[in-house]
């Protein structure tokens, strides 16, 4: 077993304004308030305030019922500005887990990815061997197998990162847009069946 440190949050979906509340007034503010069955940055409010979580709980689950027919949430701290780091996977059936490097996915608009690098701009040397270290144990703890992706935040000054996507594996299990970065940076051809 190994330590993966995770953003504070929600222990799973939530669906009543209460239970929001209690994890702000335990875990303080800013949040972000998460569809728990979306993407795509369809359902997500930051939350920097007491004054505001009401209406944006109420925004944020209206708007992932409309979008995803269910309006359940995840809550999570909310970090401003991070580095969105990914790191692309590949799992066998024989317990062979490899990664084909991380890119840099924090240019975004409206918690949308709009560009993708490779390899991450300006990632600490330290902090980049325990991304693709954390992202290989983390697939191989659950004997992944398939092609995926983890995901990571990393604070403003590159140290801190954090695993993210609660609910799940916390990997998506399937090739993204983004393959074709991942392919071209390393010679690699990546198919799904």
């Amino acid at each position: 077993m190994f330590a993966l440190t995770i953003l504070e949050g929600t222990p799973g979906p939530v669906e009543r304004y209460e239970e929001v509340k209690s994890f702000t007034d335990e875990y303080d503010f800013p949040v972000i308030i998460k569809a728990a069955f979306g993407g795509g940055g369809r359902g997500m409010r930051v939350v920097w305030k007491q004054e505001e979580l009401k209406d944006a709980f109420e925004r944020a689950t209206s708007e992932a019922k409309s979008a995803f027919g269910n309006g359940t949430v995840f809550v999570e701290r909310f970090l401003y500005r991070p580095k969105h780091i990914e790191v692309q996977l590949l799992g066998d059936n024989h317990g062979n887990v490899v990664h084909l490097y991380e890119r840099d996915c924090s240019v975004q608009r409206r918690h949308q990815k709009v560009v993708e690098l490779a390899p991450a701009k300006d990632l600490p040397q330290q902090t980049r061997d325990n991304i693709l270290n954390d992202a290989v144990k983390l697939a191989k703890s659950v004997n992944y197998r398939n092609a995926g992706t983890a995901e990571f935040l990393v604070d403003q000054e590159g140290k801190q990162m954090t695993w993210i996507h609660r609910g799940s594996m916390g990997a998506n299990n399937w090739l993204q847009a983004a393959t074709t970065l991942s392919r071209s940076t390393h010679a690699s051809r990546l198919s799904t069946p």
